[in-house]
């Protein structure tokens, strides 16, 4: 048995879905957290699976997910449909669910947050609100578990007994006239193409291109139902799809009038008016979100995750000792000693000392995301990002860009213009990823140790900068046109659950994790066999004589103007793009230094402070690693499309990289 779970963006879907499967998805305060549709088995359920479905506003294809979502309805048809709705916000939600009553499939509704209307001083009369729409429903509460095994027992009933939303008759006037007129045209064709009649009859008048070329219509049918909606929009003064939004609205108006009593504004609403006030304001909002983000930094990169990072290299250098001498007084061969500490050891360690840092970090930003905040820095960000062609919204997968860039680029089938989701996916690679930590976090302890905060925050800023001057080249030259408008709902600010914060922190924590043993421990025993090789497989004592020295050498002069034209750094950057960790661990493997404090003395032998910053921003710019190419790949559609992305990625890096050296040569007189 397939449920499909849906509703609208930040309505507590994700959260049901963790309660009724024991997953533990991520959940975000913010649109957009759920970008394609995810599976679980119902707990205490046999062969029952359910569905989560990306959070849409109506079944209208404007968006990627809007697409997943309907086509999962029409093709896979699920016995049954949850739809949660957020009861504090509930005529809003109820328009998806109208859409859902047409399309036929047996619908329960989960009255979701009803605690919070209990706190509000709201009241929903559930049986009166049941019986004005036609389809049952259960008030029930998320994230406090209530009402959810209610609810499960109601969908199975719906499911078993093909319980159909029962045939009321949503639309009157002119609207109801031009819907029957055409359903009874096109009757044969909607029983041809297997859609539910009311819904192809409503999408049909709204001029839907994906019903309309599912139904074989003929050039009479069509000019038939062209006067239809042409008299109906004559009549009632405004256009088709208006007339629809108008019909449901009054519908819900209706339904709500009797059963849903309020007590004015929520105070959850009202505190987030007053806050607001002060976090989007004009002139301070970006201010106000740049300290925000430098405390965030200085209490990770000074504070709590340099501490925490310096015990476990304590720990890891004191357990690679332990085996480092265990080995020895085995009499282990010489080779295989090497191997498993100066290249899985020395490669692993160096990295895995900085996964404090990294789920330090996304504690805060889990904070900062689950509160509402997040949402509000995408509508701040609108005015600066319209400037280069795009809306705010395309600041939310750029957010999550800050995290990892496959998820961010996936994040932007949420877009609903073509031309603004390939250009948010080019943009996207440019917002520093928390791959990249371990290496800001080693350059700047070697070079900047006081000045951590300020390097790090110089860096997040310095490439959503370098992403603006790309998207005005690209807004002049390849996608020439004008951003949709920016139309997002600000979600009230509430307590961050400390469920959702530390299972943002343990994926952040098990995805470094499974890097670190996998790729990572694959690359540094490579690294390890390239650099004691030379190519005639004799071992070699100096490294600068081993295979890996010949191939850094050979692409070491395409980043000499940079300031770091040698063997080692160059060997580094290529290494890197199988994951952006590799960098630390190819460095720390190739100068045999496992502690973090030692790599980050000798770092000071191979670059110079304006060289370090020059490496910094290369690193910062290039191309992603291999895992976010494919994701471009699939996005775009193209490899091609795909290579040529990430080729200018690296020119624009290159460039930036090379004006930072230069400039900086000539400020600083060297």
């Amino acid at each position: 048995m397939i449920i499909a779970l849906l509703g609208n963006p930040n309505s507590g879907k994700t959260t049901l879905f963790n309660q009724l499967t024991g997953s533990n998805q991520h959940v975000g305060n913010f649109p957009g957290v759920t970008v394609e549709k995810k599976e679980g088995a119902i707990r205490g359920q046999k062969n029952m699976t359910l569905v989560d479905l990306p959070g849409i506003y109506s079944l209208s294809p404007y968006t990627a997910e809007e697409v997943v979502t309907r086509d999962f309805l029409l093709v896979n048809k699920p016995e049954a449909v949850i739809n949660i709705v957020d009861a504090t916000n509930i005529e809003r939600n109820l328009y998806l669910t109208l859409q859902l009553m047409e399309v036929g499939v047996p619908v329960v509704v989960a009255l979701n947050m009803m605690d919070e209307v209990r706190q509000n001083g709201d009241s929903i009369d559930v049986p009166l609100l049941s019986q004005n729409l036609g389809l049952p429903i259960v008030p029930i509460s998320a994230a406090k578990n209530e009402g959810c095994e209610e609810l499960v027992q109601r969908t199975i009933e719906a499911a078993q007994q093909k319980d159909r939303p029962r045939g009321l008759d949503l639309c009157q006037g002119e609207v109801h006239r031009a819907v029957h007129s055409i359903a009874h045209i096109i009757e044969k064709e909607v029983k041809d193409a297997g859609l539910p009649s009311r819904y192809a009859a409503t999408k049909v008048v709204e001029g839907d291109p994906i019903t309309l070329s599912k139904l074989n219509l003929t050039d009479s049918e069509k000019e038939i139902i062209d006067n239809i909606v042409r008299e109906m929009e004559t009549n009632l003064g405004t256009d088709r799809e208006a007339a629809l939004a108008d019909m449901r609205y009054d519908f819900i108006a209706n339904a709500c009038k009797d059963a849903v009593k309020k007590n004015g504004n929520s105070r959850e609403l009202q505190r987030s008016i007053q806050i607001d006030r002060v976090l989007t304001h004009k002139y301070f909002g970006i201010p106000i979100f740049l300290c925000v983000m430098l405390l965030t930094f200085f209490l990770t990169f000074n504070v709590i995750g340099a501490l925490l990072s310096d015990w476990l290299s304590l720990g890891i250098d004191g357990l690679t000792g332990l085996l480092d001498q265990a080995l020895t007084n085995l009499g282990i061969n010489a080779a295989v000693h090497s191997l498993l500490i100066d290249g899985v050891c020395v490669g692993v360690g160096s990295v895995l000392s900085f996964l404090p840092t990294i789920v330090t970090l996304f504690f805060f930003l889990s904070i900062l995301e689950d509160s509402g905040y997040m949402a509000r820095v995408a509508f701040v960000m609108d005015k600066l990002l319209r400037k280069i062609g795009l809306s705010g919204r395309s600041f939310v997968p750029m957010l999550i860009g800050f995290g990892c860039s496959v998820p961010a680029i996936m994040a932007t089938r949420t877009l609903a213009s073509e031309r603004d989701r390939r250009m948010t996916i080019l943009l996207t690679p440019f917002m520093s990823c928390s791959a990249k930590l371990p290496i800001y976090a080693t350059f700047t302890a070697a070079f900047f140790p006081n000045a951590a905060p300020l390097v790090m925050i110089g860096l997040y800023v310095g490439g959503m900068v370098v992403g603006v001057l790309y998207g005005l080249l690209l807004k002049h030259s390849v996608f020439k046109g004008k951003p949709v408008p920016f139309v997002m709902e600000l979600p009230a600010y509430r307590l961050p659950s400390a469920k959702s914060v530390v299972i943002h922190m343990w994926e952040k924590a098990k995805d470094f994790l499974v890097k670190a043993f996998t790729i990572i421990f694959m690359a540094s025993i490579v690294i390890w066999v390239l650099q004691s090789f030379d190519t005639r497989l004799m071992m070699v004592s100096d490294s600068s004589d081993s295979m890996l020295a010949g191939i850094g050498r050979f692409i070491a002069p395409v980043f000499a103007p940079l300031g770091f034209g040698n063997w080692i750094s160059s060997t580094a950057l290529l290494t890197g793009l199988s994951a952006k960790e590799a960098v630390v661990s190819t460095l720390a493997v190739l100068t045999n230094v496992p502690d973090t404090a030692q790599l980050s003395t000798v770092l000071g032998s191979l670059f110079t402070p304006l060289s370090a910053v020059s490496f910094l921003t290369f690193t910062l710019l290039y191309m992603p690693c291999f895992a976010a190419v494919a994701a471009v790949k699939r996005e775009l559609g193209s490899a091609r499309y795909a290579a040529l992305a990430m080729f200018a990625q690296c020119c624009v890096a290159w460039i930036v990289a090379f004006l930072v050296y230069q400039i900086g040569g000539l400020i600083l007189g060297v």
